[in-house]
């Protein structure tokens, strides 16, 4: 179905959303690259993760938002960042345009990282398909994928932040979380929005 403007329904719902989105009209006014901005902001009010941080990697970082908190909130801090798609420089950053699950992104981020870090990011997700089980096992794919990544590269106390889908990380990856972290949460900011599915997991206190 088409509107009168040759725009699918979908599509003008979408911008309708968009427009009457109070988070998307506060990302312009303040620079931020987009809304998901603001749902690094909250979970960082609540658990404190970017305090003191110096180096930080961020998985998915297209098209920034994330990165511009990091350097906002902790100007002190440099960042890696990595993504399929093109994303705009960022001053403090270095960005690759690579899949995060070719078997050569890990080594090439730890080249660029040249030592431990303080803080890994990952606002990942699958192209979604339309099954809820297709698309929660390969997200859940990601994260785990980050969450080994980020046992390689963490210094000890460090922190890993990471998208999951309704329901949170699946028992088997909570417990892993839990061997190698101090505390493991799950939270969903309220920049989410309600009808989404995402929730974040936020483990710190990196064992080693």
């Amino acid at each position: 179905m088409r509107t009168a403007k040759g725009r699918r329904l979908s599509s003008t719902r979408w911008l309708e959303r968009q427009l009457n989105d109070p988070y998307v009209r506060r990302a312009k006014a303040e620079g931020y690259r987009s809304r998901a901005a603001y749902k690094l902001i909250e979970l960082d009010e609540r658990f404190g993760f970017l305090k003191g941080v110096r180096k930080v990697v961020d998985l998915g970082i297209a098209p920034g938002g994330w990165t511009q908190v990091v350097r906002h909130q902790a100007p002190q801090a440099s960042v890696v960042g990595i993504d399929l798609l093109p994303t705009d420089p960022i001053d403090g950053a270095e960005i690759m345009q690579l899949d995060f699950m070719d078997e050569a992104a890990p080594e090439r981020l730890k080249a660029a990282l040249g030592g431990p870090v303080d803080l890994v990011l990952s606002d990942m997700a699958a192209n979604t398909v339309g099954h809820p089980q297709t698309d929660h096992l390969r997200t859940m794919g990601l994260v785990e994928a980050a969450l080994e990544f980020a046992g390689e590269v963490l210094r000890p106390g460090g922190a890993f932040v990471a998208k999951v889908l309704a329901g949170g990380a699946d028992s088997t990856l909570v417990a892993e979380l839990k061997r190698r972290f101090a505390t493991v949460k799950h939270a969903k900011p309220p920049a989410s929005r309600k009808g989404s599915s995402e929730w974040y997991v936020v483990a710190q206190g990196f064992k080693g």
